[in-house]
């Protein structure tokens, strides 16, 4: 080919595609392909109005080329608010969306107008970096547009790009009111040594390419529900599913994809049965650190692959975070940056005594020194604060309850998608007696991420507080199923059974009480509900030794101590009833 039919000249590139493209072909192919072709018009009109020209439509993808960056941007953002609106009507798991990456830098243009070049690639590996319904784009391209167009833009922080020897920073497009005219915002930071995981393609085992779907679709839901743990680092799921279908050696996988930690698993399906197994491993060195599998009856496709990722998803997270905490406590002392101060503050919390208490809060302020815009961090802190009040010690006064507000608001605003920060603000509030607020934060918390069972456990507590107790045990128990190995998992119990205590339902408290002392390191509180209920229902050899298992965890429990610990009960009734059940036990 001569030159002449060879053009290179720069361009703004445009490649998108269909999110879980071949689940919803599985589940409407009629359906699909009709979706698909509204969507392809919406993009030709919106590509053309902007001097742009549709280079290839073929599957369920686009590429386009426009003049300027500022006519693409427009374009892509134009493009996913109208198929936003023409999606309502449909049920969320048909809807069709699309990622849309975009990059400006030279494209090498033939004459038949097909396009090659870096710029196509790293348009492509934007659109992977993008959510579903979502627009990425690079930074030459936000140099370009700044203030020029009606959006504003996050921060992605630097990404390795595959087939390209140099990061590209890559930044998200906020589509909707919060919009304002092209000023890019930092998203939240995160402190370094903060681990990332990479979800591999699920293996079809069936021995029916029909059900690749299913696996297909397990995956990517998979990312997206790690990717709502705001700690964690995700690999986006262009960047995984390049190993699909291959035989992976995991360290190779996670050194490629710059994993600390990798998933993969399978699914087989035999009639209506299916078997589903994921494990964890470490990518330093391939060693397995959690395994299970999931075995259901299919009826409804869309709903198994919705329990199963949450229910991977909520186990996972929990173990990651023991992992981290045991590395940070193998470090020295002089070497711990403000991730490790974290993990070290959690693995202290999580002894639940008032030393370790003490020793938490002083890593999490050391976290902080070093970070001071570590949202968690103020968030573990505002929580760790609250803890000592209930649990230990420390007096609910006003000038503590504030603090913990303050750090709990400032978590918020440094990271507003972050599931746990709206939950530990959840927590404040409730223990202000601010049922209300304090229940908005802890379903802020659930909408962020829905396999979050710590706030599932305070949504629950929220309603039991404020009177509210016909759904509280739905909330404990998600809790506890979502994460069965929590380090909060006698929590979940024990405030159950508070919960059920308070309503005057003492049989069932007693059954839920009686499981939250099973757990190793459950604290008095769950042997004092266990006494509460039991004495109200006249059982006083029982309450007695379950007294004795209080007294030997807290020796100066008593009615009084007992009175001003729960103080985050508003209700004179309840905190009368929980206080007479102890005084029928025989506490004084």
């Amino acid at each position: 080919m001569s030159e002449d039919a060879l053009k290179q000249r720069l361009a703004a590139i445009m490649s998108a595609d269909a999110a879980g493209y071949s689940r919803l072909m599985s589940s409407d192919e009629r359906g699909t392909v009709a979706a698909l072709d509204a969507a392809r018009e919406v993009f030709r009109a919106n590509i053309q109005a902007r001097r742009g020209r549709v280079v290839d439509m073929a599957g369920d993808s686009v590429l386009a080329i426009f003049e300027t960056a500022a006519g693409a941007t427009e374009a892509a953002l134009a493009i996913q608010q109208a198929l936003s609106s023409s999606g309502n009507s449909r049920p969320q798991q048909t809807r069709m969306r699309f990622r849309i990456g975009l990059h400006l830098g030279d494209i090498i243009e033939k004459a038949d107008g097909t396009v090659y070049g870096d710029g196509v690639n790293i348009a492509a590996r934007l659109q992977g970096i993008a959510e579903p319904g979502g627009v990425a784009v690079s930074d030459a391209v936000l140099g370009a547009v700044r203030n020029r167009v009606a959006t504003e833009f996050e921060d992605l922080g630097e990404q390795a790009v595959k087939n390209i020897a140099y990061p590209v920073r890559a930044y998200r497009a906020v589509i909707g009111p919060a919009a304002s005219a092209g000023e890019a915002r930092s998203r939240p930071t995160h402190p370094a040594g903060r681990p990332s995981i990479a979800v591999l393609p699920f293996d079809n085992m069936s021995g029916d390419p029909e059900q690749e779907y299913f696996a297909d679709g397990l995956t990517e839901d998979l990312i997206t529900a790690l990717s709502r743990y705001r700690w964690l680092g995700v690999v986006a799921r262009n960047s995984s599913f390049v190993f699909k279908g291959k035989a992976v050696d995991v360290r190779r996988a996670a050194q490629e994809l710059g994993a600390s930690y990798i998933v993969e698993g399978s699914v087989r399906r035999a009639g209506k049965r299916l078997r589903i197994t994921a494990q964890l491993l470490d990518g330093s060195n391939a060693e397995h650190i959690w395994a299970e599998r999931y075995d259901r009856d299919v009826d409804d496709f869309f709903a198994v692959q919705d329990e199963i990722t949450a229910t991977i998803a909520g186990r996972l997270e929990p173990q990651l975070g023991i992992t981290e905490r045991q590395r940070a406590m193998r470090k020295p002392t002089q070497n711990l940056g403000a991730w490790d101060c974290y993990q070290l503050g959690l693995s202290y919390m999580y002894r639940f005594t008032q030393q370790a208490n003490v020793e938490a809060q002083r890593s999490l302020r050391r976290a902080l020194e070093l970070d001071p815009e570590f949202a968690q961090a103020y968030a573990r802190l505002a929580y760790c604060m609250i803890l000592e009040m209930v649990y230990f010690d420390a007096k609910p006064e006003a000038a503590a309850l504030d603090e913990a507000l303050r750090l709990a608001q400032r978590a918020v605003a440094l990271d507003a998608d972050d599931a746990f920060c709206h939950m530990a603000l959840g927590r404040v509030h409730i223990a202000r007696r601010e049922y209300g607020v304090g229940l908005k934060a802890c379903e802020a918390a659930l909408a962020l991420n829905p396999a979050m069972a710590i706030a599932h456990c305070a949504v629950g507590d929220a309603l039991a507080y404020s009177g509210r107790v016909s759904d509280v045990l739905t909330h404990f128990e998600q809790a506890i199923h979502l994460s069965p190995t929590d380090p909060w998992r006698w929590a979940f119990h024990s405030y159950g059974a508070l919960a059920l205590i308070v309503a005057g339902r003492f049989e069932e408290a007693v059954e839920w009480a009686q499981r939250a002392t099973l757990v190793p390191n459950c604290q008095y509180w769950g042997h004092a509900h266990l006494a509460a209920a039991l004495g109200h229902l006249g059982r006083r050899e029982e309450a007695a030794a379950a007294l004795a298992a209080v007294k030997s965890a807290r020796p100066r429990f008593s009615l009084a101590d007992a009175r001003v610990q729960l103080f985050y009960l508003e209700s004179r009734e309840q905190i009368e009833r929980y206080l007479d059940g102890l005084r029928r036990a025989g506490l004084e």
